[in-house]
């Protein structure tokens, strides 16, 4: 029983583990935190030995945690952009008008499905 047991535990903790995305921890810097209509509160943190992007949210319908994201200037802000399957989050630091706003905007194949006004933190 004990040997069935060990061996059905090992493959779901190890997927687990794999599955887990990454965390923000000690190893990375805050580079952007907002809070958004929606109750949506997203941190964008960079890992400060390989500068991967991380992206982390929590809001009432649940957290969503995301790495490999990309940053560009794009007129004048800086955008944050993450995937996950279908999905894109995009994160604006900032807007022409003013620097203390952000916005989040959520694809699903390409098309805008959500867009949330935000302010820095």
């Amino acid at each position: 029983m004990k040997t069935s047991a060990l061996l059905l535990a090992l493959p779901i903790s190890i997927l687990a583990n794999f599955s887990l995305p990454a965390s923000a921890d000690s190893t990375a810097g805050i580079v952007l935190s907002t809070k958004c209509r929606g109750g949506y509160n997203i941190n964008i943190w960079r890992n400060y030995t390989s500068g991967e992007l991380l992206y982390r949210s929590t809001s009432s319908n649940g957290n969503l945690s995301l790495g490999k994201g990309t940053s560009q200037a794009t007129e004048g802000v800086r955008v944050y952009k993450f995937r996950s399957g279908i999905y894109e989050y995009s994160v604006w630091d900032g807007t022409l008008d003013n620097p203390q706003a952000a916005t989040l905007e959520v694809y699903k194949n390409n098309r805008i499905v959500m867009k949330q006004a935000c302010r820095k933190s």
